[in-house]
């Protein structure tokens, strides 16, 4: 593989209260022809991510056509389980053609800085979303005590896929609390009630890597092919593949983008959204400070 890079797309200029910072882990919902809504999160002056959009022709990526003036998604009531950011993670569409946006909801912890769960809204006609319940889908379990976030899913007419982020662990070090999370695999018959079994689809490279996040997994060619954050020092992407959606092999090559030379990626670069397009792939990505410096694009380069 080998990404070009068609440059930053966006990044919050801080003139909205609800989008001050950060436009982090956008996801693409496609319009007619060349146009894209992306769907990003932003935070307010509180620190509180709210989910908004932009529109975009893909023939132009940096000029944006159409800016969101309120969230989409934004913090829960008071003690609920979003109550402290609402991140949109997933879009899909259920069979009746209603749209399910999955996302992050965000706590703020004591012991530990936060505690995330998955929500989920819906809604007929996007960019318009209700939340499905006043409470979370997925969340900690007797099993997984910590939390999970960041989701892909799939629907089937078999059964539908998710792939999620799961944290495994808190440890200190020199002072400081890090988390430690992988992504696991699990299944549901209508994309709300699902089966969790604990099975690990990417796990931890070594034990310098401690964080694996934002799944984005498309189907192509009769496999499952999935790209993902993933941290030692700082966040690069990763790429795996799978017969089954279940059982994956991480790929040890280079992925074909990485962080540039200088610039508003040239620390890190993470949250992959990769989609497909009249036959060829794009990918929506973040890079320094997890958003802060807006999102780019880039497209997957076809060797002639």
């Amino acid at each position: 593989m080998r990404w070009e890079k068609l440059g930053q797309v966006f990044c919050p200029d801080g003139k909205i209260d609800w989008m001050s910072t950060h436009a982090a882990v956008p996801i693409a919902e496609p319009l007619g022809g060349d146009l894209f809504r992306i769907y990003f999160s932003s935070r307010d002056r509180r620190g509180r991510s709210h989910t908004g959009y932009l529109v975009i022709d893909l023939n132009c990526p940096d000029r944006i056509l159409d800016l969101s003036s309120a969230p989409v998604l934004k913090p829960g009531s008071l003690g609920e389980f979003d109550d402290s950011g609402a991140m949109a993670t997933w879009l899909t569409e259920a069979p009746d053609g209603q749209k399910l946006l999955y996302y992050i909801g965000w706590n703020l912890g004591v012991t530990v800085p936060f505690r995330n769960s998955i929500g989920l809204a819906k809604g007929r006609e996007s960019p318009t979303f209700e939340r499905a319940f006043p409470g979370p889908i997925l969340d900690r379990t007797r099993l997984e005590p910590h939390f999970c976030a960041s989701c892909c899913v799939i629907p089937g007419e078999d059964v539908w896929r998710m792939w999620y982020l799961s944290c495994t662990g808190w440890s200190e070090e020199g002072g400081k609390l890090r988390h430690h999370y992988h992504i696991k695999y699990a299944e549901s018959s209508d994309g709300v009630e699902w089966r969790r079994d604990g099975l690990i689809a990417i796990d931890y490279a070594s034990q310098d890597e401690y964080a694996i996040s934002r799944p984005t997994v498309i189907r192509e060619r009769g496999a499952w092919r999935m790209w993902f954050s993933s941290r030692g020092d700082a966040y690069r992407i990763g790429y795996a593949e799978s017969v089954d959606g279940r059982r994956w092999d991480r790929s040890s090559e280079p992925v074909g983008i990485d962080v540039s030379a200088s610039g508003w990626d040239d620390e890190m670069i993470e949250y992959p959204f990769v989609f497909e397009h009249r036959g060829q792939l794009f990918m929506l990505y973040n890079g320094n400070d997890y958003g802060k410096t807006g999102f780019g694009l880039a497209q997957l380069a076809v060797d002639r």
